[in-house]
């Protein structure tokens, strides 16, 4: 296995893992990101996320991706995104892999947290963060508002 940072010309890959993640979380017709998206975004002058990408026999089988943002408390920070290995080969220590090299990018970088979104019935990630030091906390929720949410309220101005 060999984990690197992602290219351009990866994103074809980690678009159809997204895809697969979207199916494992029920939400299958929910990605509308494309490749052009993926390689305009993370890819240009000022990139908006970054990759670490997980190989095995030249297959790319994971990734990892993240960006930073910066929290009143703590300052610089990474959100990690989405952490997406191929399904049958979870459990083989690529996820593991994936996550070891966010948190040694966040050293790298200097960061005070690293953080990410866990849904509630995916009790395997979550043994998996909190064996690993992670809290998961259950006192706090996720707050998002889709583009039709966003014209509504513009509009009720």
């Amino acid at each position: 296995m060999i984990i690197r940072k992602g290219e351009l010309k990866d994103m074809t890959a980690v678009l159809e893992l997204i895809q697969e993640l979207a199916v494992f979380e029920k939400e299958p017709d929910a990605v509308v990101v494309t490749v052009n998206d993926l390689q305009r975004d993370g890819f240009g002058s000022n990139p908006l996320f970054y990759t670490f990408i997980a190989e095995v026999d030249q297959q790319i089988v994971g990734v990892a991706l993240y960006y930073y943002r910066y929290s009143t408390w703590k300052g610089k920070t990474i959100h990690l995104e989405d952490l997406i290995v191929k399904e049958g080969l979870r459990g083989k220590g690529i996820g593991f892999a994936l996550y070891a090299e966010i948190m040694a990018q966040g050293k790298r970088d200097g960061v005070r947290r690293i953080e990410w979104a866990v849904l509630n019935w995916n009790i395997p990630a979550i043994n998996f963060y909190t064996k690993s030091g992670a809290k998961v906390y259950d006192d706090w929720r996720i707050a998002q508002m889709d583009e039709n949410g966003i014209q509504e309220f513009l509009r009720s101005l």
